[in-house]
């Protein structure tokens, strides 16, 4: 069963990611070492694998 995006969410800002806005559904979250990423979707969707994937990717590249 695929997570939620509110799930993704919580673990990029415990990582240290900070919404820095969006437009519409998207939200842009930059982490103080210069590492990007942005969700697109509701809260209560489900992350779709690609998105699940770049998170993860994003906070293993943000911890080096």
């Amino acid at each position: 069963m695929p997570r939620k995006l509110r799930q993704l969410i919580a673990d990029l800002e415990k990582a240290g990611f900070v919404n820095r806005g969006g437009k519409g559904s998207h939200r842009n979250y930059l982490h103080p070492n210069g590492q990007r990423v942005t969700i697109s979707g509701n809260l209560g969707d489900d992350a779709l694998p690609y998105q699940e994937h770049q998170v993860r990717r994003k906070i293993e590249e943000s911890q080096q």
